[in-house]
């Protein structure tokens, strides 16, 4: 099964692009709160979304699905869930979580009229998952690589792959029949640790989501429409290519990439450690 794919943008044209070329859901993204001294000093994405940005390109979709990421769990959270699904977002994103309370209080402000995940980023989080997943009633769950390795005081996001700990998290969350995914792919070529590496993890795990990042398409760098169009075209293109060609894979090919991840892994890590 291919991995159902996520793209952040608040641009119609483009959502319309990655629409057309087979992104599963367009993502606003509302998070504010917090995530520029989170991440301060990293090269993530930190956007400047609204919701009128969701009133805009709902309507224009026609396959992909409206997900909307709102801020974390807050005293006003309750008037920007409202906010958020009487704009027609069809999945909402709760960020930051720590405990069992907070999933609840989202799951309650929710209330069934649109579909939930959950962005499982703080090693709180991870600790109380058991809690979480016992209690259920969300749709899905996704491990978010950037916040999680600065919880963990990683020095970088794939050490959570490579060290076991997205594969334990996702073995949960399966057990308990929960659809997840975790962190990003980059075009194919592409990232400190190549694409298709992560990739193959994806499938040797069982993990059925993934996001798009930023490098694959980059609409901060080309701003040119027919550009941009292209670009998706191919990377779209070729990624589903190589999803079939891993899906056919034997298990013993999945797993002698997990040993050259936690090779590769363990390279960047000293290299980052040499140069801080």
């Amino acid at each position: 099964m291919a991995l159902k794919l996520m793209y952040i943008t608040n641009n119609a044209d483009v959502a319309l692009i990655a629409e057309k070329y087979g992104v599963d859901r367009i993502w606003v993204d509302l998070e504010s709160l917090g995530k520029e001294e989170r991440q301060k000093g990293m090269n993530s994405v930190k956007s400047k979304h609204t919701i009128d940005d969701i009133r805009r390109i709902k309507p224009l979709l026609t396959k992909s699905e409206m997900l909307v990421r709102i801020n974390h769990w807050n005293e006003n959270s309750q008037k920007e869930i409202d906010d958020v699904i009487s704009a027609g977002a069809d999945m909402i994103m709760l960020p930051m979580w720590k405990t069992a309370e907070e999933v609840n209080a989202f799951l309650n402000a929710v209330d069934g009229r649109c579909k939930t995940t959950l962005l499982l980023e703080t090693k709180e989080a991870a600790e109380s998952l058991d809690e979480v997943l016992h209690n259920g009633g969300m749709d899905e769950i996704h491990i978010g690589l950037n916040d999680l390795h600065l919880s963990y005081g990683l020095d970088f996001m794939f050490e959570l792959l490579s060290n076991g700990t997205v594969e334990m998290l996702i073995n949960k969350i399966k057990q308990a029949g929960i659809p997840c995914g975790f962190g990003g792919i980059a075009s194919l070529g592409c990232g400190d640790l190549p694409a298709e590496k992560i990739i193959m993890e994806h499938y040797r795990i069982g993990s059925t989501r993934a996001i798009l990042s930023r490098s694959f398409c980059n609409t901060e760098i080309i701003t040119d429409i027919s550009e941009i169009e292209k670009i998706f075209k191919i990377n779209m293109e070729k990624l589903q290519a190589y999803e079939e060609e891993v899906s056919q894979m034997p298990r013993a090919v999945l797993d002698k990439n997990r040993t050259e991840v936690k090779e590769i892994v363990e390279r960047i890590v000293l290299k980052k450690r040499k140069a801080s």
